[in-house]
C-alpha cells in the first residue's frame, strides 16, 4: 500500500497558506466518503503517524448506523485504528467556499485492525496483486450516470430535474442532445475545472437517456488502484461542485420509474508486464483470454450481484429495452447485452461490464469482476455464442432481479468469501442484511397507496 511521504503536505501546505481546513475521508464498504474536516496543524501529523478513526467506521449502514453483528462495535470497544494519506490525495477542492483541501485515507493493514479487514480498497488490493502473480496486469475505467435534480422536491414531494439556464426544467429524453450540454454549461465548466484541479481525467460529457442525465467517461488506467480511486473521488466532486451551484448530483441507480436509471460501466482489459493489451486481436471478438474473462464473468455473476447491485432500488434498473442488462449476455458492439465488446482498433479491444448500478461501490465492483476474469482464464471457461441483435429477446438466463436474492447468494458464496477474505465477507453481509431489514420494516406511500383502502 503506498502511503504518501511527509514532505507531500510539507510541499503542499508551503503551495497552498490560504488553506486553513482539510477534509479527510476513507470510502466505507457501502463507497460512502466519512471522516472529518481538519485544521492545517493537524495535517502533517497525520502523515506521520497516521489518524485514529473508529473502528466502526467501516462497519455502518447506508444511512450511518452502527450494525453491531460485524464485530467492529462493542466487542472492540470502538477502537482506533489507524489510516493513512494515499500517495496523491492531498488536493484543493475547488467548489468550498473557503479554501479546503482533501485527503483520502485507507486503513493500514497492521496499524489499522480490526477495522482493516473490511477496508474495501484493500480488498481491491489484494485482488489486483494475486492478477500480477499470474503475470496479468488488468486496466480499467469508470464510466458513471448521473442525474442532475433541483434540491427542492415538486408539489407531489418527488424529485425533479435541475432548472436549466434558460430558465426552463427538462422534461424530455432528447439523448445526446447538444443544447442540453449548452444548458448545463456553468455547471460543466465548474466540473471540468474541478475535474483539472484534482488531476481526474474527466473526458467526454454526453446527454443521457432522460431529462437531467449526464455521463462524464473517465479516461483508463494502467493502474486499476488509481482508477478507482478517481472514481470515488470523481463521485465526491461532482457532488461538491452541483451543491455550489444549489443543485444535487443523483447516483441512485433508478430515481425515477417511467426513466433511464443510472449505470456504471466498467471497461477492463489485461495487458502483460510490459502494457501490451492482451486482449487485442482484429478479431471483433478479441482473444481467448478476452472470452475466457467474460465467461468468468458470467459464472460468477450470482455471487457477486450483490457488490454490482447493493441497495433495494438497484433493481429497479433491471428493464427491457431499457440500455440496462437483464440477462447473462455477451455480444460485440451490442448495447442490449451484460458483457459488451465495443468496437475498435485491434489495440482498444477490452469488455465494457454493464451490469453495475451508479450506486456501486467501486473498490468491491472492480475487485469482483478482475477476480471473476482471473477465474474465467485459470479455467480457460468459455461463454458461449455472442449474441448478435437484440439480446432483449430470446431464451437467455436471467440476472437475479431482486435484492433478497442477491444478499442470500452472496452469504453463501464459498468463492465470494475467498476474494474477499472471510472477514470482509461476514462484515458486508452483516450489513446488508441489517439494511435489508430496516428497509423492509418501513412502511411508506407506497404501502399506503397498495393497501391503506383495499386490504
Amino acid at each position: 500500500m503506498p502511503f504518501a511521504k511527509p514532505q507531500e503536505a510539507i510541499d503542499f501546505l508551503d503551495k497552498h497558506p490560504q488553506v486553513q481546513h482539510v477534509e479527510v475521508f476513507i470510502i466505507d464498504p457501502n463507497g460512502i466518503p466519512r471522516g472529518k474536516l481538519l485544521h492545517r496543524e493537524e495535517v502533517l501529523s497525520m502523515y506521520q503517524h497516521g489518524r485514529p478513526l473508529p473502528s466502526t467506521i467501516l462497519g455502518l449502514t447506508v444511512q450511518g448506523d452502527d450494525v453491531e453483528d460485524t464485530g467492529l462495535v462493542w466487542e472492540v470497544g470502538d477502537a482506533d485504528c489507524a489510516a493513512f494519506p494515499l500517495e496523491g490525495s492531498l488536493l484543493l477542492q475547488p467548489w468550498r467556499t473557503q479554501p479546503t483541501a482533501q485527503i483520502q485515507l485507507a486503513m493500514h493493514p497492521q496499524a489499522g485492525m480490526p477495522a482493516a479487514v473490511a477496508d474495501p480498497r484493500l480488498v481491491l488490493s489484494r485482488v489486483t496483486e494475486a492478477l500480477n502473480a499470474d503475470g496479468l496486469y488488468p486496466v480499467m475505467a469508470a464510466e458513471m450516470e448521473f442525474f442532475l435534480l433541483d434540491q427542492r422536491f415538486d408539489t407531489n414531494g418527488r424529485p425533479q430535474p435541475a432548472m436549466q439556464r434558460d430558465g426552463h426544467r427538462p422534461s424530455q429524453t432528447q439523448v445526446y442532445g447538444v443544447l442540453e450540454l449548452e444548458q448545463l454549461q456553468p455547471f460543466l465548466d465548474d466540473l471540468y475545472h474541478a475535474c483539472e484541479v484534482q488531476g481526474i481525467p474527466a473526458r467526454t460529457a454526453i446527454s443521457e437517456y432522460a431529462p437531467g442525465q449526464v455521463e462524464i467517461t473517465l479516461e483508463h488506467r494502467f493502474d486499476v488502484l488509481k482508477a478507482m480511486d478517481e472514481a470515488v473521488r470523481y463521485k465526491r466532486l461532482v457532488k461538491g461542485v452541483a451543491a455550489k451551484h444549489g443543485l444535487q448530483a443523483c447516483f441512485m441507480a433508478k430515481p425515477f420509474g417511467e426513466l433511464a436509471g443510472n449505470g456504471m460501466h466498467m471497461h477492463v482489459s489485461m495487458a502483460d508486464a510490459d502494457g501490451n493489451n492482451l486482449f487485442a486481436s482484429e478479431s471483433p471478438e478479441g482473444t481467448p483470454l478476452l472470452t475466457q474473462s467474460i465467461a468468468g464473468m458470467m459464472a460468477t455473476l450470482e455471487d457477486a450481484q450483490l457488490l454490482f447491485c447493493p441497495n433495494a432500488n438497484s433493481f429497479r434498473r433491471f428493464q427491457s429495452a431499457s440500455y440496462a442488462p437483464i440477462a447473462k449476455t455477451w455480444g460485440v458492439n451490442n448495447r442490449t447485452v451484460s458483457f459488451r465488446v465495443p468496437g475498435g482498433p485491434a489495440a482498444s479491444r477490452h469488455v465494457e461490464h454493464r451490469i453495475c448500478g451508479a450506486d456501486a461501490n467501486p473498490y468491491l465492483a472492480a475487485a469482483a469482476i478482475l477476480a471473476a476474469c482471473h477465474h474465467g482464464i485459470r479455467h480457460q471457461l468459455s461463454p458461449g455464442q455472442a449474441i448478435v441483435g437484440n439480446g432483449y429477446q430470446g431464451e437467455h438466463q436471467t440476472l437475479p432481479t431482486d435484492w433478497l436474492s442477491a444478499l442470500c447468494n452472496f452469504e453463501r458464496s464459498g468463492w465470494m468469501k475467498s476474494v474477499l477474505g472471510e472477514d470482509f465477507h461476514r462484515i458486508y453481509a452483516k450489513i446488508k442484511r441489517a439494511e435489508y431489514q430496516q428497509f423492509m420494516a418501513e412502511v411508506g406511500q407506497q404501502d399506503w397507496q397498495w393497501y391503506l383502502t383495499h386490504a
